[in-house]
């Protein structure tokens, strides 16, 4: 897993409120394009999620796998595969947020491996297309006020 891909977008919310959306996996479906389920299966300290068993449908890729998480408190979460899928090979990302005058800038970093040959232009257009669609969908809920799954 060689390139990462990045983007941001600002969040009129405070980081408290994004952080609680992030959190909140079960109600990725509900506003992550592509997450079919997202299922908690360990817990770290501070009831956080330590590890997550996602079912994935993005079109041709069709998942299932398990990410660990990296909490530092609300200023941000990293993730790492800790199980792979069928597909899925290699994946690791974060979420970085800061205090913006305008709410929260959302920082997300990603990088995917997948089994599929694919060229590494379209494998990052892919990525850039989760990363926007993902930041999108969390700016929406979170300024919805929605963090608690509501």
């Amino acid at each position: 897993m060689a390139d990462r891909t990045t983007a941001s977008i600002t969040v009129a919310a405070p980081r408290a409120d994004v952080m609680a959306v992030i959190a909140h996996f079960a109600a990725y479906p509900e506003w992550a394009s592509g997450v079919r389920s997202a299922e908690v299966v360990g817990r770290a300290d501070g009831d956080r999620a330590s590890q997550v068993r996602f079912a994935l449908d993005a079109g041709v890729i069709k998942d299932s796998y398990v990410l660990s998480y990296d909490w530092d408190g609300d200023d941000g979460v990293r993730w790492d595969l800790a199980e792979p899928g069928s597909v899925i090979t290699a994946l690791s990302g974060g979420y970085l947020l800061a205090d913006a005058s305008e709410g929260t800038k959302v920082t997300y970093d990603l990088a995917v491996d997948v089994r599929i040959p694919m060229p590494g232009m379209l494998k990052r257009r892919a990525e850039k297309t989760i990363i926007e669609t993902a930041l999108k969908g969390l700016r929406d809920r979170a300024e919805a006020g929605r963090g608690d799954g509501t």
